[in-house]
């Protein structure tokens, strides 16, 4: 059985195309910068002021004034540039990004999400997330499909402060890919030996198999 974030992850890579300029939210979307295809050229964006972002360092390589927004040393690529936060928030608000793949605590049936607060924690700010589910070209989140105590992340409705209502374009989990359309919630893909059963079974928000999915299946 593979590690469920390795699972999400190698999921979640086939989203990024050849000349996109990418945005990795905070935590576990950062991952992917080290599973890049080969052959693929891509631009990843941190909105502290860093586009060319490269896989993480070896212990050789650490430079601890360059970091992505979450803190953590990173590498970068050839062709890399760094300036500061305003263009990188002019690079967002303008459109300029193609695709953002975000983490999440909540996604509902609607595709809105919730990724910045839990009420009564300590939170020092929501980040670049809400100009994100605004200003990219489309929204992936990547996230665990239920919480510590088995109850599903994938809602009805979002019971956390919402960072974006109807923003989510596609959704990634250890079990599932959903995409949002005008029909509703649609389960697109299986990820590794989960079944449909299984996913209506671990899923509180309602949704529809596609077509081609069915015929797969059967």
């Amino acid at each position: 059985m593979k590690d469920i974030r390795q699972l999400i992850i190698q999921t979640a890579v086939k989203e990024i195309q050849d000349g996109m300029y990418v945005n990795l939210g905070i935590g576990l979307p950062t991952l992917l910068a080290n599973y890049l295809p080969e052959g693929i050229e891509v631009m990843l964006q941190s909105e502290n002021g860093l586009l060319g972002i490269g896989p993480y360092p070896t212990e050789a390589e650490i430079d601890a004034d360059l970091i992505n927004a979450g803190k953590e040393t990173v590498t970068a690529t050839r062709g890399a540039s760094y300036f500061d936060s305003a263009e990188s928030f002019a690079m967002i608000r303008g459109g300029h990004i193609d695709l953002a793949i975000l983490g999440g605590m909540e996604v509902s049936e609607t595709g809105d999400l919730a990724n910045w607060m839990i009420p009564g924690k300590m939170v020092k700010g929501m980040g670049g997330a809400m100009d994100l589910v605004n200003g990219a070209k489309k929204i992936v989140v990547v996230m665990e499909h239920v919480n510590k105590y088995g109850e599903s992340k994938v809602k009805k409705a979002c019971t956390l402060p919402l960072t974006g209502k109807g923003v989510v374009h596609r959704l990634i989990t250890e079990l599932a890919v959903f995409d949002f359309t005008d029909k509703g919630m649609v389960l697109v893909e299986c990820v590794g030996e989960a079944t449909i059963q299984e996913i209506r079974e671990k899923t509180e928000a309602a949704f529809i198999v596609s077509p081609q999915l069915l015929n797969n299946v059967n």
